[in-house]
């Protein structure tokens, strides 16, 4: 073996663990959000009181708002489904191309020398990634090649599909965040002029115009907007790891020379990322 960290005996024992698998977090994206609203705090503070910037109406109006009206672009699954996978964005389960391509080498070669039906022993170890826990079963099971690339094509398919989908919410969102504010403004204006009599309703008024629009900017921009990319940033980079796996299963499958697989997988990644497994 060569540019492998762990001995034959460790990979056989460590290549099919959970251990590069498991959640972490996202240092910068928990850095840009909570910067981004340190920031801006900071300033509030500087220049007055955090109490005058929070207003109960403007609030409604731009978060309540903004969740609505993108319902009615989406359905009330995909609304719900888009905000419990913004998580995704800072929690998420990471895994280089080379790392993947590493881990199915060393199936592949234990494949050859051991015989397919002894992946099944790793089964256990990948709960946290089901595309290489489905594409091992399928191996097990003596799916032909031409079967499993079938199936998992579909499946990262329809995962790329799901993951735009839930980006394409959060973008939605970010541009109703600004309009409903921009329809708070308009509330609150009409509000001030219609009692410009009674000194004491002009401040409220004029708190729910601007604050409208500070809310409806501070979500899209910064939350968003941001979110959206880095979903789509992590659904490409998931993407990539998934195929790997699919074209090491197939591999498998036709039993193919794992050097062989190696080269394949190769051409795909990156220059920087390029592996060796064997010497």
């Amino acid at each position: 073996m060569a540019n492998i960290s762990t001995t034959q005996t460790d990979q056989g024992r460590g290549f099919g663990g959970g251990a590069a698998l498991r959640p972490r977090l996202d240092l910068a994206t928990l850095l840009g959000v909570a910067g981004g609203f340190s920031v801006i705090a900071a300033a509030m503070m500087l220049g007055g009181s955090l109490g005058a910037f929070v207003d109960l109406p403007a609030l409604l109006i731009v978060v309540a708002g903004t969740f609505l009206v993108t319902t009615i672009s989406y359905s009330l699954d995909e609304v719900l489904r888009a905000q419990s996978l913004m998580a995704r964005a800072v929690v998420y389960h990471s895994e280089a191309p080379a790392t993947a391509a590493l881990r199915i080498l060393g199936f592949a070669d234990e494949a050859r020398r051991n015989g397919a039906f002894t992946l099944q022993n790793h089964l256990g170890n990948l709960r946290h990634s089901r595309f290489l826990r489905n594409a091992l079963i399928l191996i097990v099971d003596g799916t032909p090649a031409e079967e499993i690339e079938k199936v998992l094509s579909r499946e990262l398919q329809s995962t790329a599909q799901r993951h735009t989908r839930s980006a394409g919410v959060l973008r939605r969102a970010g541009e109703v965040a600004p309009a409903m504010g921009l329809i708070g403004t308009l509330v609150g204006l009409v509000q001030m002029l219609g009692n410009l009599e009674d000194p004491s309703s002009i401040g409220p008024a004029m708190a729910v115009a601007l604050l409208t629009t500070f809310y409806g900017a501070v979500l899209a921009n910064m939350v968003f907007l941001p979110l959206a990319n880095k979903l789509e940033r992590n659904s490409s980079a998931e993407g990539m790891v998934n195929q790997i796996y699919a074209l090491g299963a197939a591999s498998i499958s036709r039993q193919e020379n794992p050097r062989r697989l190696e080269m394949l997988l190769n051409t795909i990644l990156p220059p920087q990322q390029r592996v060796s497994f064997f010497a």
